[in-house]
């Protein structure tokens, strides 16, 4: 590991408190960054915050509020860029939500809350952030967190996918409006990863992934984690625009008969249980 790779150097990193995003702050913290860990959940993002600073590395700050509002955003940017002895380089907009349901009986409602922070509060964060590396002039790294469901079509998640599709998107526009100013903006899309809310919906979540993905196990936090941490290191200063998958080769195939077997199994697995 290298330990102090990012010493110096500060991350907002936003959905902080639990799965993909605190995964995420681990690894930064653990290579010596300040991270400001982000979260809707105050309670949780403060019990998780003691618990990054016992691993004696980097540092971890609580911010918690809501990541959809561009006041809050904007806020949550000065602050960070106004600590004292590190600098505010990297930013991963990781907050976002999941909302299942039929495309035809979608409601307004849903549509809003999953755009308003996927979309809304992704955009925001990362202007706010490219306007100070911009007036700061020393360039910086944003990461955006996408979905292989951005990529792929997936039941009953059609404005999920949208929103992910266009996070992806914002990435390539960006290459345009920012390079001229040393920043670079990537995006990392999890496939199916295990996490506390993943496992919840699904008791078997690992085992019926082991299935379905070409590598033969569920993703999790620290693999995507892993792929953040390379497009904020020294090796991504030339890559802009650009996403990876971090999804165990899923997104490579479509629907076959090995597929449609696969879920049978999986099904008549849990029916056994």
């Amino acid at each position: 590991m290298e330990a102090n790779l990012f010493s110096g150097k500060t991350a907002i990193v936003t959905g902080a408190a639990t799965g993909i995003g605190l995964a995420i702050a681990e690894y930064l913290i653990e290579r010596g960054a300040t991270v400001v860990v982000n979260d809707l959940d105050a309670e949780r993002t403060e019990k998780e915050v003691r618990r990054l600073n016992d691993l004696g590395r980097g540092k971890a700050l609580t911010c918690a509020g809501d990541a959809s509002r561009v006041d809050f955003v904007r806020d949550m940017v000065d602050y960070a860029a106004g600590l004292a002895g590190t600098r505010l380089e990297m930013i991963v907009a990781n907050a976002g939500l999941t909302e299942f349901g039929d495309f035809l009986d979608f409601t307004e409602e849903s549509f809003d809350k999953v755009t308003s922070l996927n979309l809304k509060g992704t955009f925001f964060l990362t202007q706010a952030a490219a306007r100070h590396f911009r007036d700061a002039g020393t360039g910086g790294r944003i990461v955006l967190i996408g979905s292989t469901v951005g990529n792929r079509a997936y039941p009953n998640l059609v404005a999920y996918g949208m929103s992910k599709a266009a996070i992806a998107m914002l990435a390539e526009q960006l290459t345009l409006d920012l390079s001229p100013h040393g920043i670079t903006v990537n995006t990392v899309s999890p496939g199916a990863t295990l996490t506390e809310r993943t496992e919840e919906e699904e008791p078997d979540y690992a085992g019926v992934w082991a299935q379905l993905n070409p590598d033969g196990r569920v993703g999790l936090p620290r693999d995507v984690a892993a792929a953040v941490g390379f497009f904020l290191g020294p090796g991504a200063e030339h890559i802009t625009g650009q996403q990876i998958l971090v999804d165990g080769g899923w997104a490579n195939y479509s629907a076959s008969p090995f597929f449609v077997d696969t879920l049978l199994a999986a099904e008549s697995k849990k029916a056994d249980v």
